[in-house]
């Protein structure tokens, strides 16, 4: 085995592979219908650095180190991809969800603050551990790299805090895990799910002529009203804001099933009559929006232009694998599956000025892409200086994320498409964390090893334990119990606050990719990021 091992250590590319394949397919098996997921390439990968430790093998790119160690590189340029991914898919909901969220925020950095404190004082005063190692423990505990390397600065011992952090590391993945499943078993019961869109007819039984605006202004903007016929046999058209409501007029409402039974009780009673079974005026059909140039724009834009063209309009957005209502100010995005009612004969020509093109699905958009990549590396590495003539950078994660969100926010800058397909951004993140887990794995499984050779590995061990609970029983306890948040959300906000792609990960496979998990995510993930550098410089320098 050790021939084998040696050659793994000589052929990074080919290891790395090897371990994604491999992973993934023992990160599929369930037990009890519990599954690691992308973890499980996490653990292979230290259980086979560690093995290569054993058996005296060594990368030839770092002698004097056992173990198989992937190049540096892999994991930068994979957590790059994924953090740009992750924050381009969820620009949109993150702004939107941060004006109502700064209490969890909030709470969040006073959770991890609670989380040092307490590291400090168990380890100082009942462990009896040195100031470096307890900043490498808390680093591990909370799994975060950059932290590590604030911790080894401030105290001066960057070799005592990497064996905290590589001790710790383990059950800070699995701690936030088993957590991040608490908050999904939970979520069976959230209300905050994305209303199922569905369409109904109303005969209107008012008299008081109100108008199409009115309406939908009175149901809070949460329906559409995409067909409208006079009496029994009047033409079918798609009705202007203006337009007036009469008695005994044939209404096609669409929206989430709860607000479109409002609305019905509200104008009359349903109707049997289907406006949309009637296609020889009016007709709807599902369109891919490849076009660039529309891309970023908002459906009340669109809608103007459609109504200008053709007299035509959009009723649904889909995008992955969820419809929503076409409400005015929802920015439509490269891949989206539109839905657009007009005349019969114009859908043809509509479709060809949409682009209508699988590629939209799938488009990586690599002036974006690489723009946005190049910009957020950047501003990650600019060193903040801090008292006493220290410094920290938030690292370069954080700084593609944040302008990642602020791409996936606003969609166009001028001509060009900020925001990528969801579907790319799925991808791009997916093949992205397996190469970070990959390269994460294979660096801490050597220094596992000499931890676990010394003295005082139970002690870092019940420590970062005390960390990692502290941190995701608190996140429950004052997420769930004073901000009522999601549980769905909640297992995303917990990966986020861990800054742990492997819990994001594992929430992603129990629900499908439920977008609230992303939101969750990278509503969490800059401030933590930030915060957790600062704790550990402070607990390193005491």
């Amino acid at each position: 085995m050790t021939i084998f091992l040696q050659y793994l250590a000589d052929h990074h590319v080919l290891f790395t592979f090897l371990l994604v394949g491999v992973g993934m397919f023992l990160g599929e098996i369930k037990v009890k219908g519990v599954s690691l997921g992308a973890a499980a390439v996490l653990f292979l990968a230290i259980a086979i650095s560690a093995w290569g430790v054993a058996e005296g093998v060594a990368t030839k790119s770092t002698p004097g180190h056992g173990g198989i160690i992937i190049g540096a590189d892999v994991g930068v340029i994979g957590l790059a991809l994924f953090a740009f991914a992750i924050g381009n898919s969820s620009g949109k909901n993150f702004f939107a969800a941060l004006k109502r969220a700064t209490g969890p925020i909030i709470a969040m950095v006073a959770v991890l603050s609670f989380a040092a404190a307490t590291a400090y004082f168990v380890g100082r005063f009942v462990f009896e551990m040195n100031p470096a190692l307890i900043a490498g423990t808390f680093a591990g505990g909370i799994t975060n790299t950059p932290a590590l390397a604030a911790a080894g600065e401030a105290s001066g011992n960057e070799a005592m805090a990497t064996v905290g952090y590589a001790v710790a590391y383990l059950f800070g993945v699995l701690g936030m895990i088993l957590a991040a499943g608490l908050a999904l078993r939970a979520g069976k019961n959230d209300t905050d799910a994305p209303a199922k869109i569905t369409h109904m007819n109303v005969r209107v039984e008012r008299e008081d002529l109100p108008t199409v605006k009115t309406i939908t202004e009175h149901m809070g903007g949460k329906i559409e009203i995409s067909r409208m016929r006079q009496g029994e046999t009047g033409k079918i058209w798609i009705p202007a804001e203006d337009d007036v409501i009469r008695k005994d007029d044939l209404l096609t409402i669409v929206g989430g099933l709860d607000v479109v039974n409002e609305a019905v009780k509200y104008l009359g009673h349903e109707s049997s009559h289907s406006l949309r079974s009637d296609r020889r005026m009016l007709d709807f059909r599902r369109i891919i929006v490849s076009n660039h140039s529309l891309a970023g724009r908002s459906v009340a834009e669109l809608d103007e232009m459609l109504e200008e063209k053709w007299g035509a309009k959009i009723s649904r957005v889909r995008r992955g694998d969820t419809d929503f209502l076409a409400i005015p100010n929802m920015q439509v995005e490269l891949g989206d599956r539109i839905r657009v009612v007009g005349p019969t004969y114009k859908l043809k020509e509509i479709s060809k000025w949409f682009g209508d093109s699988t590629r939209g699905l799938s488009d990586i958009n690599p002036v974006a892409l690489g723009l946005g990549l190049a910009l957020g590396y950047f501003i990650g590495e600019i060193e903040i200086p801090l008292p006493g003539g220290a410094h920290f950078a938030i690292g370069y994660a954080a700084g593609i994320l944040i302008v990642a969100l602020l791409m996936g926010y606003f969609g166009r800058v001028g001509r060009l498409v900020t925001a990528l397909p969801f579907s790319t951004n799925q991808v791009i993140a997916e093949i992205g964390l397996l190469m970070f887990l990959a390269r994460a794995g294979t660096n801490a499984g050597p220094q596992i090893g000499q931890a676990f050779s010394g003295g005082d590995w139970w002690k870092i061990l019940i420590l970062g334990m005390i960390i990692t609970t502290t941190v995701g029983f608190g996140l429950h306890l004052v997420q769930r119990g004073i901000f009522k948040m999601g549980g769905t959300q909640l297992a995303g906000f917990i990966g986020g606050t861990q800054t742990q792609p492997a819990v994001l990960g594992f929430a992603n496979a129990r629900t499908g990719a439920d977008p609230r998990v992303a939101v969750g995510y990278a509503l969490a993930y800059p401030g933590a990021m930030i915060i957790k550098i600062l704790l550990a410089y402070i607990v390193g320098s005491l």
